[in-house]
């Protein structure tokens, strides 16, 4: 250090400019985390810069810079007072704010998880025995020859701290938010941020910042005041590219950048050019900085993919950064600059040595001690004080916008609008909060007109049940008194056509057998009317029972191939010699069978196939099949076939006839038995229909000896119990 006034006022002055970094960081932190923890984050930033400036004067300054022992740590006067020659003085004062800096960058990355007391004990860390120590390695050798340490020794250059503060901060915070693992909710599926608090006041935080990093490079010039203009014209290159890069990855990553992105692009600059800013030109500067930018947002995927939680991105801003600068001195600085005597090549080695020492020590020390710590006293608060936020947990500290957000909390969590919250007169949310209330007000409103109409749509609704039975019991007893005439009708009609009274007029067997058929038709129709009353009416009970599927599809097919020959088209069936038994109603299977087979042989012209297959899927549903080369129809009238009493008019089905009953009557009776039905189906391309039962259905059956597919008992099976 040197004697000359004019640079002790230099170097006070940067110390002054250091100090006002630690607002920039409380700035910044704050804005970057939500508005329940903006007040612990900001005492945290009180806090860490009073032990660190504190333990730095009692005992840091000699660890760091006394006479070295074994070039491993310094043993010096403690508690340095105004007895010291006054450049130590200003060189003590100068010192004591970058340990207070090291020491703030890990409350941002910990942030609204970590107790305040265990920050403390961090800070202590960190402060008392970490940075003092690495530091002595580094840079115990300003303070004079005999204080050097064995990286110095080396010939490891960090000129204002890429690594003795910006790594060492960054190795630690990485520690911490490893032992105390991410916040509540960072990593739930769906959420890609917990949320910024005020991202204008974290950007006035990065202004700040970099307003004291002119005094972080420029003040490390020390006595060499010629070379300050250099440094500090490098420093705000390469913050400026660090922060357009930043911009510009983001916008690649995403359709918007990030503000986030861009703040911390800034930072990630600044942090690199820190240990190379004397050394390198004004070009190497910008492109260290851009290089930086760049690493902090792939530095924040990366740990986002590791599911590590870093509130304020410090990790990659201080850590990855600040080892990218510390490589970069070697590759873009000036050899003649250097004073070590070594080449680039081996240059860089050294400034590797330097990163794996720090990371070594730093990491290593710090995440031992800390969580043994954990072990003792734990780091984290709970989850209950998370969801409150540390402002209350820890501190009891609350404002108006605190209590605003905790009475709006309240209402949407107790789903209660009853009342309106407080407004505090002449607050900054005062404003906020009267809107609100103007919105509970009309909530209450809607909530006792809704009230109104609920009760009016009650009312219709027992009126609309009463209707419905009334118009199911009149269906069920229309059906009754019909069905005894129409079997007469059809009987008679039969043996007319038979002939079963003598010969007749064969233009009266044509029109005798037109009478059996339309009867049957009505009796069909009036069958299907009844089973839809009843199924309308919830009395349609399901006789359930083990039913052998392959003997009903069987049986079916039998009844349903004289009507397919009597069109010309061809009807098979299709199915494993075994089928395990169905647990369902016997009867509404077989209708349902009939009227999809019905259906399928009406709608296939003459020449075409319509084919029956049943068959075990691999989770054991038990599907059905039928699929036709028929007319087909238009998916979107699918959900209108399936309406009761509603016939397809004007399209490919016009003049086939029908009750408009069958699909709907199949639909309900899938239902009943809890399967599902996917119709798939296109103009003049035919219809197929997949009937599908559930799993718990299928009885489980032993295998038989070449009977298809084995259907002995599965793991499928045996979780269904």
């Amino acid at each position: 250090m040197t004697n000359d006034p004019i640079a002790h006022i230099w170097i006070l002055s940067a110390a002054g400019l250091v100090f006002v970094m630690q607002l920039g960081f409380c700035l910044l932190e704050i804005g970057f985390v939500r508005a329940k923890n903006s007040i612990n984050v900001a005492i945290k930033n009180v806090m860490d810069f009073c032990i660190a400036g504190f333990l730095f004067w009692l005992f840091g300054y000699a660890l760091m810079f006394g006479p070295s022992v074994a070039a491993l740590v310094g043993v010096g006067p403690v508690m340095p007072g105004a007895d010291l020659p006054s450049q130590q003085l200003v060189f003590l004062l100068f010192q004591m704010m970058f340990c207070g800096t090291a020491t703030t960058i890990v409350s941002g990355a910990v942030a609204e998880r970590m107790g305040y007391g265990a920050y403390i004990m961090v800070s202590a860390l960190l402060s008392a025995l970490i940075y003092p120590i690495f530091g002595h390695w580094a840079w115990g050798g300003l303070a004079g020859p005999e204080s050097q340490g064995w990286l110095a020794a080396l010939g490891f250059l960090d000129f204002a701290g890429s690594t003795v503060v910006h790594s060492v901060g960054g190795w630690l915070a990485l520690a911490a938010v490893l032992v105390i693992g991410p916040r509540t909710g960072r990593f739930d599926a769906g959420v890609n941020t917990l949320g910024n608090g005020n991202l204008t006041m974290a950007s006035a935080g990065v202004l700040v910042l970099w307003f004291g990093w002119l005094g972080f490079n420029g003040g490390s010039v020390l006595g060499d005041l010629e070379r300050a203009p250099g440094v500090l014209l490098n420093t705000m290159l390469a913050g400026c590219a660090g922060g357009l890069a930043g911009h510009f990855a983001s916008s690649l990553l995403m359709r918007k950048p990030a503000v986030e992105h861009f703040l911390n692009g800034i930072l990630g600059g600044l942090v690199a050019v820190t240990a190379g800013a004397l050394y390198v030109g004004a070009g190497a500067a910008a492109l260290i900085g851009a290089i930086g930018g760049v690493l902090v947002i792939a530095g924040g995927r990366l740990l986002e993919r590791l599911r590590v939680d870093d509130a304020v991105g410090a990790v990659p801003v201080h850590l990855f950064a600040g080892i990218w600068g510390t490589l970069a001195v070697a590759l873009f600085g000036d050899v003649a600059l250097f004073g070590t005597g070594l080449g680039r090549w081996e240059q860089l080695q050294v400034q590797a040595l330097g990163v794996v020492a720090c990371g070594t020590f730093t990491f290593g020390a710090g995440y031992g001690l800390l969580r043994l710590l954990n072990m003792l006293v734990p780091l984290r608060i709970d989850v209950e004080a998370e969801r409150l936020g540390l402002n209350i947990a820890e501190h009891g500290a609350t404002s108006p916008m605190l209590d605003l957000a905790a009475e709006m909390e309240r209402h949407r969590s107790e789903g209660k609008f009853d009342r309106p919250v407080h407004v505090e007169p002449q607050s900054d949310v005062e404003l906020i909060a009267a809107q609100y209330n103007r919105v509970i007000s009309k909530v209450q409103t809607e909530i006792q007109r809704h009230e109104l109409l609920l009760e009016e749509l009650g009312k219709a609704k027992v009126e609309a049940e009463n209707s419905n039975t009334a118009k199911s019991q009149f269906l069920a007893t229309m059906s009754h008194e019909l069905r005894t005439p129409l079997n007469a009708v059809i009987g008679f009609s039969h043996l007319i056509a038979d002939q079963a009274y003598g010969p007749i007029d064969e233009r009266y067997v044509e029109h005798a057998q037109d009478i059996n058929d339309g009867g049957k038709h009505l009796l069909a129709l009036v069958n299907d009317v009844l089973d839809f009353s009843r199924l309308e009416a919830g009395k349609f009970q399901l006789n359930e029972q083990p039913v052998d599927l392959r003997r009903v599809m069987v049986g079916v097919h039998r009844l349903m191939l004289p009507l397919a020959e009597e069109g010309a088209l061809g009807l098979t069936l299709d199915m494993p010699e075994a089928l395990p038994p169905l647990l369902a109603d016997e009867r509404a299977v077989r209708q349902i069978l009939i009227n999809l087979v019905g259906n399928a042989v009406k709608f296939t012209p003459a020449g075409a196939h319509v084919r029956i297959q049943a068959r075990l899927e691999p989770d054991w549903r038990l599907c059905i099949t039928v699929a036709d080369q028929g007319i087909g129809m238009d998916p979107q009238q699918v959900p209108k076939a399936l309406e009761p009493f509603t016939q397809l008019e004007g399209g490919l089905a016009k003049g086939h006839g029908g009750s408009g009953l069958g699909l709907s009557l199949v639909n309900a009776l899938v239902r009943l038995h809890e399967g599902t039905m996917v119709i798939q189906t296109a103009p003049g391309r035919g219809t197929t229909i997949h009937i599908r039962f559930p799993a718990r259905r299928t009885i489980e059956m032993p295998a038989r000896s070449g009977a298809g597919r084995p259907l002995a008992s599965s793991p499928a099976n045996a979780a269904r119990g």
